[in-house]
């Protein structure tokens, strides 16, 4: 038994709360520590155990942030090596990320085959891992599909399968090669993102599927745990990053019509603080210029206007915006600059000598930034104050996790309204966010 305990002691520890057993794991001896990390089998969720279940080809692991899918990936992989005269494929949503966690990470194999005391060699510039006994490993690419074309392999880890630049094409390449030996078999470890092809996976009648939240890693921060549950519980977010639950492609917009119908509203009469976002376009040929005014009140926040203009000239969209900012009596103005910022800043103010505009830099994409404004709608905290159909086929365009399919070539609407209720709510507390990989 792990820990040095006798099996009534293991079993009373096994049948422990989350915080009885991270409390008795921080009071551990550093030797002791070492040693019930590496009895893997012993303390590991079930759902990080392989199905016991005959006739499987794909064992799908769904589970939230911090679960500890890539330790159970490394451990299964690192199992099935030193078994001897395997070919693996591991496959992640780069080369580099594949390193950096299937391989090198914290997690990854060869920290777990230092734990267990199994030597192991990696050949970076060759992307190989080799087993003492004849086992390889190669690394492969899910933005790569003509890589997995031709090699065949026993056994595969696909890790992150919802982040892969080119999942089907890969995929189905992934599984065509997976026909040596007489059980060849597949482990997919990933955080669920809304995706046609995770469902058709799940639904395979070959595919075991087992799954885990975050709060359900007794290693994990019992604080962290509490703020993501707290910030994110309950929503559909927190559900798929944190309780690693499928949504489906209809349920995976960030604003689905359904909120937005709900979150509907009259203009309430006074504002504390109006904006005007904006999103300028690269040339007067290309996206719209994204021109949306909100404001804050008690605590809420309103989408007061959507002002947008198509196809303008740099002189006429700055016009449009200095209207706008007029019109609402707005304190001012945030204006993306990842394009030409200090062009931005020099057209708006030519436009109006006194506009007060504030230059912001996106240095996350469209989905990420729009989270936090989702989850005050869907917590009742923002509102539509008013009909706004362009403004909203582009919202719900914008998906959980990554991505956009919305009516237009960019969502340069949607992309001014995050902008000024992300400006209404920087003196409110902020949200913390679940970084996505």
């Amino acid at each position: 038994m792990p820990l040095g305990l006798t099996d009534k002691e293991w079993h009373r520890f096994v049948e422990m709360d989350g915080d009885q057993q991270a409390e008795l794991i921080a009071g551990l001896t550093p030797t002791d520590a070492l040693a019930f990390d590496a009895d893997f089998e012993a303390w590991a969720h079930r759902n990080q155990h392989p199905p016991r279940t005959e006739g499987w080809r794909v064992w799908l692991m769904l589970a939230g942030r911090g679960f500890g899918k890539t330790r159970a990936g490394a451990e299964w992989i690192n199992r099935l090596a030193t078994m001897g005269g395997l070919r693996i494929a591991l496959v992640g949503a780069s080369i580099d990320e594949a390193r950096s966690v299937m391989i090198e990470g914290p997690s990854g194999l060869l920290a777990v085959a230092r734990r267990r005391r199994v030597p192991i060699q990696w050949e970076p510039s060759l992307r190989r891992v080799s087993w003492r006994k004849g086992s390889v490993a190669t690394l492969y690419s899910g933005e790569n599909p003509d890589g997995l074309r031709g090699p065949e392999h026993h056994f595969a880890w696909a890790d992150e399968l919802a982040k892969w630049g080119r999942p089907e094409e890969s995929w189905a390449n992934l599984q065509m090669g997976l026909r040596a030996g007489s059980r060849p078999r597949a482990l997919v470890t990933t955080t669920p993102r809304p995706m046609q092809l995770l469902e058709i996976i799940k639904a395979d009648k070959w595919t075991v599927t087992t799954g885990g939240r975050t709060g359900d890693n007794i290693s994990l921060s019992k604080n962290f745990v509490e703020v993501m549950t707290a910030t994110y519980g309950g929503t559909r977010l927190g559900r798929q990053e944190l309780d690693g639950e499928l949504m489906t492609e209809a349920d995976g917009s960030l604003f689905p019509r359904a909120m937005l119908e709900r979150q509907r509203v009259a203009a309430p009469g006074e504002f504390e603080r109006i904006v005007v976002g904006v999103d300028p376009p690269v040339s007067p040929n290309g996206d719209a210029c994204g021109i949306v005014v909100a404001g804050r009140r008690d605590g809420k926040f309103y989408v007061l206007a959507d002002l947008s203009v198509e196809q303008a000239t740099p002189e006429r969209w700055a016009r449009a915006v200095a209207g706008a900012a007029s019109q609402w009596r707005a304190s001012h103005v945030v204006a993306e600059a990842n394009q030409g910022g200090a062009l931005v800043e020099s057209v708006l103010k030519a436009a109006e000598a006194g506009l007060k505009v504030k230059l912001v830099h996106a240095s996350r994409g469209k989905s990420a930034r729009a989270e936090p404004i989702a989850i005050r709608f869907e917590r009742g905290e923002a509102f539509l104050a008013g009909i706004f159909p362009e403004l909203e086929a582009e919202l719900s365009g914008l998906r959980i996790g990554s991505g956009y399919d919305g009516p237009s070539h960019s969502p340069d609407r949607a992309d001014a309204c995050v902008w000024a209720l992300t400006e209404l709510s920087e003196t409110r507390s902020r949200l913390p966010r679940v970084r996505m990989l």
